[in-house]
């Protein structure tokens, strides 16, 4: 595995909770309500997210949010992995239904792409949108998202790394390049 150095925070844990918040806020009235929503977090981060998206949307709205986990593993048009488990938890409906697709970072949007097969394979949404932590620009697709928690202009040899409690014990979001001959810094 590739070693990376820190460069800068770019979201401590209180940015990180604040831009949950504001998308949470978004998603509600840009929905006209929670009625016939539901979120579709990307493992593994973005599924992470998406809880908390959930938690925060059922806080304000009075309602729980059906939200599940997408495995775009066997979808991905880099990695040709077609025979895999999908290990995807989507215990409802999405046919006729406004969903959400959380991830963590949107760079080239192959994640994306891979996201929206996934779901339409599943069923045919009403409407599909994209919320995420961390635009990084860079696109290869035509795809951009309706929620940002941050826009954060990067080179192509940087790597934006998103940090959740859950999974790294920590809530931040770093940038990171990788280090040259083995050296950090």
């Amino acid at each position: 595995m590739e070693e990376l150095a820190v460069k800068a925070e770019i979201l401590d844990e209180n940015a990180v909770s604040r831009a949950i918040t504001r998308i949470s806020f978004e998603i509600i009235e840009r929905s006209k309500g929670a009625d016939n929503l539901c979120l579709i977090g990307i493992y593994s981060r973005g599924a992470v997210l998406a809880k908390r998206i959930a938690a925060k949307i059922a806080e304000n709205e009075g309602r729980e949010i059906p939200t599940g986990l997408l495995d775009i593993t066997p979808f991905r048009d880099d990695e040709r992995r077609r025979g895999e488990n999908d290990a995807s938890r989507i215990d409802f409906d999405i046919t006729g239904k406004h969903v959400v697709i959380i991830d963590d970072v949107i760079f080239t949007g192959r994640s994306a792409r891979a996201a929206m097969d996934a779901l339409v394979s599943r069923g045919r949404p009403k409407v599909i949108q994209l919320a995420v932590l961390i635009d990084r620009g860079h696109r290869e697709l035509p795809i951009r998202a309706d929620y940002i928690g941050k826009n954060l202009p990067t080179s192509h040899s940087e790597k934006v790394r998103v940090m959740v409690k859950e999974i790294d014990g920590a809530d931040k979001v770093v940038i990171c390049e990788a280090a040259e001959n083995g050296a950090s810094g």
